[in-house]
């Protein structure tokens, strides 16, 4: 049976910092299986660096990470905090799939090649399987007739759409989007949200920073509103964006609206 009670991602009183700046000051997010969580608030409130932390491509100086039950297991303290343990920072790196806002795909790789790279060199699976399984993810997000073509050519909603192919492909136990649509035009963007809409109605497990409050509206479970490095305010997305309660969150959302 599936355990539904253990979350995926748990994490507690998290703090980061870059030298004197302290960017997250406690924070608290919790993610079970098949929620989707947004990560809303203005630029510099550290929704990017709570994702990047959360995945652990950013050491935190202080608080908990755990992973389906697993606390992260740390060495030495404040900015010289690391990970203790390498192979338990890949296991959780790979089971929480990261799809960036500038698509990072590999420019000399075809679009199946990129997809098949990291099963292949960091789960060590069988090619023909991989590839299998690639062809599929790349018709899922709309794009299998393009397998054999290089980024380049490409539009960036299609790129964005490899790249969550790409991260679908690990398998992953929950998927990391930082920014999916801010570098995409708006007729693009569409492309994309579609793919998340769908890959949310499926109940796939989903923390994603948007500035895109349509689809924080659409997709979650649970909304954060993080202002200054703290949790300002969360809830369900029809409080949350229906009768905010903090002054700041209503000033927000008054920026944001069209």
């Amino acid at each position: 049976m599936t355990d539904t009670t253990t979350p995926v991602i748990d994490i507690s009183g998290l703090h980061k910092a870059y030298g004197a700046l302290e960017v997250l000051k406690g924070v608290d997010i919790t993610a079970k299986r098949g929620d989707v969580v947004s990560l809303i608030g203005s630029s510099g409130s550290g929704k990017s660096t709570l994702l990047r932390c959360c995945n652990l491509l950013e050491d935190s100086q202080k608080g908990e990470i755990v992973f389906k039950g697993e606390p992260v297991s740390w060495k030495g303290q404040g900015h010289g905090r690391r990970p203790a343990d390498s192979r338990q920072v890949l296991r959780i790196r790979t089971n929480l799939s990261m799809v960036f806002q500038q698509f990072n795909l590999w420019s000399h790789m075809t679009i199946l090649q990129n997809v098949m790279e990291a099963p292949l060199t960091v789960l060590g699976r069988d090619k023909a399987e991989v590839e299998k399984s690639a062809r599929a993810y790349l018709d899922k997000v709309g794009i299998g007739d393009k397998c054999d073509v290089f980024p380049a050519q490409l539009s960036g909603g299609q790129q964005q759409r490899a790249a969550i192919a790409r991260a679908l492909c690990m398998e992953p136990e929950a998927l990391l989007f930082d920014e999916p649509t801010s570098a995409l035009d708006p007729e693009l963007e569409q492309e994309v949200i579609k793919v998340i809409k769908d890959l949310a109605a499926e109940g796939r497990t989903m923390i994603i920073v948007t500035h895109d409050m349509k689809l924080a509206a659409d997709v979650s479970d649970h909304v954060v509103f993080l202002h200054q490095g703290l949790i300002e305010e969360q809830g369900a997305p029809k409080a949350l964006f229906g009768a905010p309660k903090s002054e700041r969150l209503r000033g927000f959302l008054s920026s944001t609206a069209h």
